[in-house]
């Protein structure tokens, strides 16, 4: 999965160019989830008459390339399939990809990410005649395809009525929050926050009483730029979401009332020298470096982030110990760490593939549930043990042989994946650690999922999300920069509104009401 499954990439949808011209030219099982056996397929993977055809499939950026990478041979030998894999780029893939559309690049499968941004850019595709429906092949040559997915996540995947891909779901779980040096606490002889008082208090202390021994220049907090919207901190202002349920209406956080609330107290935490005065500037590695350095004692982070972050931690200071803190509670008890729902990622075959039909055979070959199980977790006794219900990685070879494999998916086994899955994050106790805690210690009501995560194609929602999105993240950190008045917010709610705020409000919420039904 994703690493940054609740992330967005930025996306400039205006650059994007017109597919028209390419279109024009080119002509479940009943196993627990626990349980170490695996389902029985639902029929088996059709074969073609003669030699198969090898594919090219153009996937989302890895460290590694897929061609070399372990999970690549094991595929071909499963399958039958010898795949050439491409890339596209780490950063503005969105923009690659548009022009690798609109040339007619024959991929026979195209693996992107499956935020907003690109279920945009795909339906987009589709409306444009660039996909091809993949129901009918489905129905003849997909019947592993049928019996692994979830059903709701393919009609998820639907655009006008047509299946134009095949989603992989997105595990939901709690991905960011506030890490803090345990150290730094003790030596100021407080405990975790688990208020935004106490949070408060112990930011104010950090500042005050100078546990990292940098005089004036301790950083009490610090984020990155695009985080605005301090996960855990927001989420006690009952908006964990970019769209939360205000009143049975799913509301963006720029009309939620709780919005003044947020930035007010953001506001006075910067004014106070309370959270870092470059934060604005930050780039992710910037705000890492200057925790793991000694000069910041609370950090916003992914638990995927934990175990890198504390080694640097302690290679600065051996004696640095750093933890998670609860989910905090508002003044009115609201609490809320972000839990993400939909797709992790999305694939689709673009018209101009010679080899739609063999592309179909090979994802359903895939998900034939041994060799899914294999392809995502390796070979029990090898690569992983199975005790007591718990998948436990085998180091280092489940590492450096299956530590990539999930960027190899192209839909799941639904019912038993986030069983397999959690190997993933055995590998490192830290990382466990980290995750157990935001996922299971937890109450199970700090996580608050994202309704909009299986939402069908909504046309004004898509087509306006990533502007206002960007407008509402540079308007929010200009007021708690000081940039911008609070007393200037309704203003900008208004200009909001009248910039798709309004279109995609109705549209998210006509939608709402039938889902809730």
């Amino acid at each position: 999965m994703l690493k940054r499954h609740n992330k967005v990439m930025l996306l400039t949808l205006a650059a994007s160019l017109s597919v028209t011209s390419l279109v024009a030219c080119s002509s479940k099982s009943n196993t627990p989830a626990g349980s170490n056996a695996a389902p029985a397929s639902a029929a088996p993977a059709a074969t073609t008459s003669g030699p198969k055809p090898e594919l090219k499939s153009l996937q989302i950026w890895q460290k590694d390339d897929y061609n070399t990478y372990p999970v690549a041979k094991f595929l071909e030998q499963k399958t039958g399939y010898k795949v050439q894999y491409d890339m596209l780029p780490q950063d503005k893939a969105a923009d690659k990809l548009n022009i690798l559309i609109a040339s007619g690049e024959p991929y026979d499968a195209v693996t992107t990410g499956g935020t907003t941004d690109f279920k945009a850019l795909f339906a987009d595709y589709a409306k444009k005649g660039a996909l091809t429906d993949l129901g009918p092949l489905i129905d003849k040559f997909g019947p592993n395809i049928k019996a692994s997915v979830d059903p709701a996540v393919l009609e998820a995947a639907k655009v006008d009525g047509k299946l134009y891909a095949i989603p992989t779901k997105t595990i939901s779980f709690a991905g960011e929050s506030l890490y803090v040096r345990q150290d730094w606490l003790d030596k100021v002889g407080m405990k975790a926050p688990t208020t935004l008082d106490e949070l408060v208090a112990v930011l104010k202390a950090f500042k005050e009483k100078d546990p990292g021994g940098n005089g004036d220049k301790n950083i009490p907090l610090t984020i990155k730029s695009e985080a605005m919207f301090i996960n855990n901190i927001v989420g006690a202002f009952g908006m964990p979401l970019f769209w939360n349920d205000v009143n049975g209406k799913l509301t963006p956080r720029i009309l939620d009332p709780a919005f003044k609330d947020y930035v007010t107290f953001a506001s006075d935490l910067f004014k106070q020298g309370l959270l870092d005065k470059e934060f604005a500037a930050n780039k992710d590695a910037t705000a890492k470096e200057k925790f793991t350095s000694g000069r910041a004692g609370m950090i916003m982070i992914h638990w995927a982030d934990v175990p890198v972050v504390n080694d640097a931690l302690v290679k600065n200071n051996p004696n640095a110990k750093a933890n998670y803190i609860p989910a905090l509670k508002g003044k009115d008890g609201k609490v809320g760490l972000s839990a993400a729902t939909g797709f992790d990622r999305i694939t689709f075959i673009p018209k101009a593939s010679k080899h739609a039909e063999d592309a179909i055979k090979w994802m359903n070959a895939k998900l034939e549930p041994a060799t899914f199980k294999e392809m995502a977790i390796g070979q029990e006794g090898k690569h992983y043990t199975f005790k007591d219900g718990a998948y436990t990685p085998i180091q280092p070879i489940f590492t450096d042989e299956r530590n990539q494999a999930n960027n190899f998916l192209m839909g799941t086994d639904d019912k038993n994946y986030p069983t397999y899955w959690q190997a993933r994050v055995r590998k490192d106790m830290r990382l466990f650690d980290a995750w157990n805690f935001m996922n299971t210690i937890e109450p199970e009501s700090t996580r608050i999922k994202d309704p909009l995560g299986l939402a069908p194609y909504l046309p004004e929602f898509s087509k306006n999300f990533q502007q206002l999105n960007t407008m509402v993240g540079d308007y929010t950190t200009k007021l708690i920069f000081g940039a911008e008045p609070i007393s200037g917010i309704e203003a900008f709610q208004a200009k909001f509104k009248s910039s798709g705020g309004d279109a995609s409000y109705k549209e998210v919420n006509d939608w709402y009401a039938t889902a809730k039904k």
